[in-house]
């Protein structure tokens, strides 16, 4: 029998914070920085986007004039704790709206935040990802949003740990805690096409 040796796969460099707020500032695209591995973000569906302005609309209407700011896609999230950069899909944020030091371009104060999922990414947003969201201090409230079907899976801190609650199908509405707030999933879910 012949020995053979394996030869390690090798990981790629760790990258600093200044490589990828260089990539990142002057890219068309968006990137998330996760413990030094800079990973591009790719784009979504007709039907993720319908859902991001859906409820970024929803929440932009129902908290007017009130101590809050809505942000979509286009904003960078710092997680200090968990050494990430992210671009949640929907993200509410409590006055005054808290920037990482020397930066104007990426927020830290998140109350509530919201990913669409795909089947691409979902393991990710409900795992590895969420995990590093609750490391967020003042973060409570959580929305993993089926784009599949009617179905939005509703996680809200308590202080024995998270609650998560099922909320289905389009005469169901979706009750916010953080934010006192109600969302009927008929209008989040507006023009979006469920395949069969």
């Amino acid at each position: 029998m012949v020995a053979t040796s394996v030869q390690p796969v090798a990981s790629p460099p760790k990258q600093t914070e200044d490589d990828y707020f260089a990539l990142d500032t002057r890219s068309e695209h968006r990137h998330d920085y996760d413990r030094g591995i800079i990973t591009p973000m790719t784009g979504g569906t007709p039907n993720h986007n319908r859902i991001i302005v859906n409820l970024a609309t929803l929440l932009k209407m129902g908290l007017k004039r009130q101590p809050y700011d809505v942000f979509s896609s286009d904003q960078r999230l710092w997680i200090p704790e968990a050494d990430r950069y992210t671009y949640p899909d929907v993200m509410v944020t409590r006055d005054p709206l808290e920037l990482k030091p020397g930066r104007k371009d990426t927020v830290m104060n998140p109350i509530l935040l919201a990913e669409v999922l795909s089947k691409s990414t979902e393991d990710y947003d409900i795992g590895d990802k969420f995990r590093a969201y609750r490391t967020i201090p003042g973060f409570g409230e959580y929305l993993a949003i089926s784009q599949t079907w009617p179905l939005v899976t509703h996680y809200v801190k308590r202080d024995q740990g998270w609650l998560l609650n099922d909320v289905a199908g389009l005469e169901a509405t979706l009750k916010l805690e953080s934010i006192a707030l109600e969302i009927a999933l008929a209008d989040l879910y507006d023009k979006v096409e469920f395949s069969e």
